[in-house]
Parts: structure tokens; sequence; C-alpha cells
């Protein structure tokens, strides 16, 4: 590097928040995030009920909107790495957010509620490759279960703000769920604010990351020439079979709106009960991610054999008991907590930063297949009785940790094969 081009980029790194500082500035943006639409999930369930929707319903319409905000990573993966404007990405896709949100509870009709329901979930689509590729850069130098797990930490304390709020304007105002839904407004104008600051603070995340001699020429060329070669590199084998369980371990894990509509149809929680159940699930998510992450930095993934066995364990919330529903949705949570930041984690050992956005895509894409196939399943299984979707949630998920065990014996710990 030429002594003027060492100025510039020495200069222009002065004015770029230290890594750390970069993760939990954006771990604020996914905190007021999902106080938006972890509390419309909170409650979309029950106010769905309202509607007329049964548990089949219920149940498909979660796992579609899973499947659109997880599967269709897979198209904005291989969108963001062809443009390379991970910023314009990340900035749209939240908008789409918190935009639709507000709007769900003013419908009171079922086909537009699901509507915004599923542009929410396309916003998540339409971000989360990009937005977990300018994290991965930043923990290049905090470690990488680290930063996923602050990250994850910083996340899910939105997810437990979120339905506080709207348990508090339900309590207030009982069956108001326009106001409740509306009321989410207020974070989601401070989510694009701080973002617009974060895209003026740190333009280009890449600078986080030390890269190969072949990655700072392709920094060089202009985007429209780059995007062929990680395309045409394709991913690691090892990432597919990654994949695969992940899949199968999705496969087993009940949707919250399925578990809030058994508690409210049941008559077991109140309206205003129902978004501090999932709190509390959002709490633990939280607080496992951040134990988990590091977990992760230290046993590898290994620490994922809790997945299977966490989410048989969940299947007591559709029981009678109301002290089992509360028990049975903590466990959940620890379920979404590892599967939000270690299973990311994973990734980076083996994809190359290159490709990180086509696999963090695909990874999505699985796990939102997964998650359809569990929603339409359980549901169906839900109004067939309690004991079917009990014994469906076991057996899927036996035999989602028997494939985990076979992937991760030939995936095992292994680093990326090129990259860091």
């Amino acid at each position: 590097m030429h002594a003027d081009d060492q100025d510039t980029t020495t200069r222009a790194a002065k004015g770029l928040l230290r890594p750390w500082h970069f993760i939990i500035a954006f771990g604020v943006v996914s905190l007021l995030a999902d106080m938006v639409y972890e509390g419309a999930r909170s409650i979309i369930g029950p106010y769905l009920a309202t509607l007329g929707a049964s548990a089949t319903v219920v149940g498909i319409v979660a796992g579609a909107g899973e499947f659109i905000g997880y599967g269709l990573r897979v198209v904005t993966g291989y969108a963001v790495v062809r443009t390379r404007h991970y910023w314009t990405w990340t900035i749209v896709g939240y908008a789409l957010t918190v935009l639709s949100v507000p709007l769900i509870g003013v419908t009171g009709v079922i086909a537009p509620a699901l509507l915004l329901y599923g542009t929410e979930r396309l916003g998540k689509a339409v971000r989360s490759p990009a937005k977990d590729t300018l994290l991965s850069h930043a923990s290049a130098r905090t470690g990488r279960g680290s930063a996923f797990g602050v990250h994850q930490a910083l996340d899910q304390t939105g997810a437990v703000l979120g339905p506080l709020l709207l348990a508090a304007v339900l309590g207030w105002r009982d069956g108001d769920y326009a106001l409740a839904f509306g009321v989410l407004i207020v974070p989601g104008v401070l989510v694009l604010a701080l973002l617009f600051w974060l895209r003026h603070r740190v333009p280009d995340p890449l600078v986080y990351e030390t890269p190969a001699a072949q990655e700072r020429q392709a920094a060089a060329v202009p985007s429209a020439a780059r995007p062929a070669a990680p395309l045409r590199r394709g991913l690691p084998g090892r990432f597919w079979l990654y994949v695969a369980a992940i899949a199968v371990l999705s496969a087993g894990i009940a949707s919250f709106p399925l578990l809030a509509y058994h508690a409210q149809s049941r008559h077991l929680l109140t309206d205003a009960q129902v978004p501090i159940l999932f709190a509390v699930a959002m709490f633990v998510d939280g607080a496992s991610g951040l134990v988990m992450g590091r977990a992760y930095d230290r046993f590898g993934p290994r620490t994922l054999y809790l997945v299977p066995v966490a989410a048989g364990v969940a299947a007591i919330a559709f029981t009678q008991s109301v002290a089992l529903i509360w028990i049975g949705v903590a466990v959940w949570g620890v379920v979404n907590g590892i599967l939000d930041s270690t299973v990311k984690a994973v990734v980076t050992e083996l994809v190359p930063s290159a490709s990180r956005a086509i696999a963090f895509g695909w990874l999505a894409f699985v796990r939102g297949a997964g998650l359809l196939v569990a929603g339409a399943v359980l549901g169906f299984a839900y109004d067939r009785g309690a004991i079917v979707v009990i014994a469906t949630a076991l057996v899927a998920n036996a035999l989602g940790l028997i494939g985990l065990v076979l992937v991760l014996r030939t995936v095992g710990s292994a680093k990326a094969v090129s990259g860091p």
C-alpha cells in the first residue's frame, strides 16, 4: 500500500466506532426493532383468534410468517452479494417492519392483518443477510460467539420490553389491539434514526476485519465487477450438512403464536398476561444467547445438542397447567436463544467472509422451511388434541437430535477453508 493511501485509510479509521461500540450500537437498533416486531408476535395469535382464526390457521400463519422472514433470506442474500449495498438492504428491511406493524391492529379483518404481518416478516428477510454480514465483520476483533451473543442479548432486551409495553396497554385498555399495535410506531421511528447515524459513522464495516490479500485486491475493484467470484466458488460441503441438520431441528419447534393461542383459547391466561409470557420467554432467550455464545467460544458446535432436548421439554406448554405453560415457554426461550446466536456463529467458522451473506441466507431458508412445516403440522395436531401435539413435537425433536449428532461428527469445529 502506498504511503498516501495508508494515510488516507488511517484518517478514515479515526472516525470509526470501535468494534465493540459498533456491535453495541447495532444491538440497540435490534433492541428497538424487537420492541416492534416481537411485541407484535406476542399478541398476533390471540388477535387472530378474535378475528375467528382456528389453531390450524394460526399455526400455518405463524409458520408461513417464519418462512417469509427466514426462507426469503436466501434470495436477499444473493442480492446483497451482487449489489454489496449492505446498509441499503438493512435500512429498507427495518423500514418495512416498523411501518407495517402499527397498521395491523387497525384492520379488524383477517386478510389485511395477515398481509401486513407478512410484510413485517418480509422486512426481516430483506435486512437480515446484510445485517448479519455487517456484524460478522466487527466480530472478527471481538470473538465470534461473544459478538453474536451480546448482540442477541440486546436484541432480546427489546423482545422483553415490547411485550411488556403491550401488556401494560392491554391491561389498561382490555382488548384494544388497535392501540397496542399503534404504540409501536415510537420505537420504530427511533430505529430508523439510529440506523442512519450508524451508516454515517461506519460506511463500510469491512474495515474491522483484517482481510486476506485477495480480499484487499477485491476491495479495490468497482462493486459491479466483484460479485461473480463468491457466486462461482460456492459454499463448502460441510456447510450444507450443517444447514440440513438445522432444518430438521427447526421442524420440531412450536411457534409462540400457537402456544399463545393454546393459553388464551383455553382461558388459562388473560389477554394482558399473554405478552408477559412472551416477555419471559424473550428474557430467557437473550440470557441464554449470551451464555451459549460464550459457551460456543469454549466448546464449539456441540453446544447445539441442547436445542432438540430443550425443544422437546418445551412441549409441556401445551398442557392444561398454568405453571407448566410458564415453564415450557421459558424453555422455548432457551431454544430460540441458541438458534439465534450460536447457529450463526458456526456459519462464520465454515464459510469465508466473501460468501457469508449467501450462507446466512441459505441457513435462514432451511430454518424457515422447518418452521413452516412445524407450524402447519403442530397446528393441525393441536386441533386433534394436546396429547397429539405433544407426541408430535417429541418425535420430531428425537429425530432432530439423531441428525444433529451425525452431522456434527462430520462438521466438528472446523474453520472456514479460506478467509477469517
